[in-house]
């Protein structure tokens, strides 16, 4: 399912325009990466939180050249699903 399907299963569910269902959508979208960003997670009860995680500096390898390379440390945003949702799969 892409953004174009989960609008229109928004659209069918709440009988809402196309425009408005997409309004909805990067509604909650724009949210979740605000609280995300301020808060550092999200939870949605019965769905999943969304999290920063951080990744530690590291040494890697080039698989061209096989040299050793640093790796600066990150930081990704992971999502780990509810209990509910997890059965529910």
């Amino acid at each position: 399912m892409n953004k174009a399907d989960l609008v229109a299963a928004v659209q069918d569910n709440l009988g809402e325009s196309k425009a408005g269902a997409e309004r909805a959508v990067n509604a909650v979208i724009d949210a979740v990466k605000t609280g995300v960003k301020n808060d550092n997670s999200v939870q949605v009860v019965g769905f999943g939180t969304f999290s920063v995680r951080h990744r530690a500096a590291r040494m890697g390898r080039n698989p061209q050249t096989g040299e050793t390379i640093k790796i600066k440390a990150s930081k990704s945003v992971a999502f780990k699903p509810s209990k509910n949702f997890k059965e529910m799969i």
